[in-house]
């Protein structure tokens, strides 16, 4: 709403308003029906006839009815002006007849007070007081018309009755104005307060509902009054009810009915972590941390009810950010380290060269190419490390990219396969045809060559022992399995498989597979492992398999699935 001026306000827009108007209006109505039925029974009974006031009576309830029903909207626009007529300036119109046409010793005057009220009411301080000052003009007019026709002796008195009726219409129309006034700002006030109230209440609703955090609202009676998406997924166990339900209603929820409890008990905010342990479920460690929305002091003072609010931060979640941010601060240090070693290192390895071509001694020549041997995968440790680095940079600077899968996989595997024709055999089966996924040909090179050669690593010496393939599966999900028929991994190796700097092999950095997570989350892709048995020359066939699963962008819905398998 908009502020309300000293001495005007826009009753039009408030529904409080409205209704006074209109009762204003139905209270004419009455007036005037009052009048038409006084004055005839009056009439009949003193066998009297005066038509002409009967006519105004008559002729003032028709147009008061008139008014009320046309009344659908609010009054007319505060300021003084015509608009007042149909309402203000019939009243005193007919009034004023009514007193100069009534033959009895009926006053009519008292009647004033209708049209003083409504414009103190209903317009402004200019209206209201211009409408008391023709009301008290008018009642010195008939004070002055009835001196013409009586004695002179009562002049005086009726002068000073009518400057004494007209003071008090002033009193009443500017104190009533005022408080009309000072009401339409208070409701204002409340209005914007109830608007305010009700945007912060939406606001705090949509925060607590996209907290990742969980949010409880208990009451004293262990009662879950408020519960987030997130809250509810971390309670766990059962499909949950909405809120209220009892928190105590579930074993698995007592370390959290302790902790509610105490706080109201104590009336200090609490923290603790506690374990929810659901049957045939791994335990839930939560971090919670619990508020008074008031004391019992201040609730009593107000007569709030008091509540606790529970902040449930699920721990897993906290140690993989914590573990996170070591391995991020532990890749920046192994690439400081890294690069400060590649200096030295190139100078070991001119110096080894050097004193080599000096050595005669088979005994110290095979030394020789220890050190060199050890140098070189000292070399490429060093630029692993450094690739983790310039990897992450390419992907946050490089916009987004796509490729058709099966000729760049058929592309990547011509090239990994001509380095050496007879060892990289494999049989590669293509039915991603006309698919288009979000990958860096670059960085899908990358991944594949790596998968590739950790494949022939562990593969046997069959030729369908090392197999890859592209699948479009009728959900749409695109993927690209590489398969080795490779010993199974041990569960402690296949938890760490992925980790930066993990490797079952003494001699292997332990980044290629962390390399490729990296490069497949920056797609938008996955890449997972799985023991996965598959049909070959052999029979069944169990192997190690890498899926990548990719982003998928079009695919032409008339395309056929096409086969394409090749044999090397």
């Amino acid at each position: 709403m908009q502020a309300v001026p000293a001495g005007a306000f826009l009753p039009t827009v408030d529904a409080p308003f409205v209704r006074l108007w209109r009762g204003f209006l139905t209270g004419r109505v009455m007036v005037a029906m009052a009048l038409l039925v006084l004055q005839g029974a009056g009439q009949a009974i003193n066998q009297t006839g005066e038509p002409s006031v009967l006519t105004v009576c008559l002729a003032y309830l028709v147009a008061t009815v008139v008014l009320r029903v046309l009344a659908r909207h609010g009054p007319p626009p505060p300021g003084a002006g015509p608009q007042w007529l149909p309402s203000i300036g019939v009243d005193l119109a007919a009034i004023t007849a009514l007193q100069l046409l009534h033959a009895g010793t009926m006053n009519y005057t008292p009647l004033f007070g209708l049209p003083v009220l409504i414009a103190a009411v209903l317009g402004t301080l200019t209206l209201a007081l211009g409408t008391t000052a023709a009301v008290t003009l008018l009642l010195l007019g008939w004070a002055w018309w009835l001196g013409l026709r009586t004695t002179a002796g009562e002049d005086a008195q009726r002068y000073l009755q009518s400057a004494l009726t007209g003071t008090g219409y002033f009193i009443v129309s500017y104190l009533v104005h005022q408080l009309a006034t000072r009401l339409a700002r208070e409701q204002e006030l409340a209005q914007q307060s109830q608007v305010a109230a009700r945007v912060q209440t939406q606001v705090s609703a949509l925060v607590i509902q996209n907290l990742t955090d969980g949010v409880l609202v208990v009451d004293e009676n262990d009662a879950v009054r408020i519960a987030n998406p997130a809250g509810l997924l971390l309670l766990g166990g059962a499909p949950l009810p909405a809120p209220p339900f009892s928190l105590a209603a579930e074993a698995p929820w007592h370390p959290l009915v302790l902790l509610a409890r105490r706080t109201f008990r104590q009336e200090q905010p609490q923290m603790a972590d506690v374990d929810l342990l659901h049957p045939g479920q791994s335990p839930t460690g939560l971090h919670v941390r619990t508020w008074l929305t008031s004391t019992r002091a201040a609730a009593h003072q107000t007569q709030a009810e008091r509540l606790c609010v529970m902040f449930l931060h699920d721990l897993r979640e906290m140690e993989a950010r914590l573990r996170t941010e070591k391995l991020a601060a532990m890749g920046r240090m192994s690439a400081a380290v890294a690069h400060e070693i590649r200096n030295p290192l190139a100078a070991i390895v001119q110096a080894n060269a050097l004193l080599e071509e000096d050595l005669h001694d088979p005994a110290q020549k095979r030394l020789a190419r220890m050190v060199q041997q050890n140098a070189d995968r000292l070399a490429r440790i060093a630029e692993e490390v450094l690739d983790i680095a310039r990897v992450q940079h390419q992907i946050s600077h490089a916009p987004a990219s796509t490729l058709a899968l099966d000729d760049t996989v058929a592309q990547i595997w011509n090239d990994w396969q001509a380095q050496d024709p007879v060892q990289r055999r494999a049989l590669v089966t293509l039915e991603a045809s006309a698919t288009q996924v979000e990958f860096d040909p670059e960085h899908l090179r990358r991944v594949l060559l790596n998968l590739l050669d950790n494949a022939l690593r562990y593969r046997g010496t069959e030729p369908d022992s090392l197999f890859v393939a592209t699948r479009s599966a009728p959900n749409g999900q695109i993927s690209l399995q590489v398969w080795s028929d490779g010993a199974p991994m041990d569960k402690s190796v296949e938890r760490h498989l992925f980790e930066p700097f993990f490797s079952s092999e003494s001699r292997s950095s332990g980044l290629g597979l962390y390399i490729c997570r990296e490069l497949c989350q920056r797609h938008g892709a996955s890449i997972s492992y799985q023991r996965l048995n598959r049909t070959t020359t052999r029979g069944e066939t169990g192997g190690n398999a890498f899926t990548v699963g990719f982003r998928r962008i079009t695919r032409p819905a008339d395309a056929a699935t096409l086969f394409d398998t090749i044999v090397v």
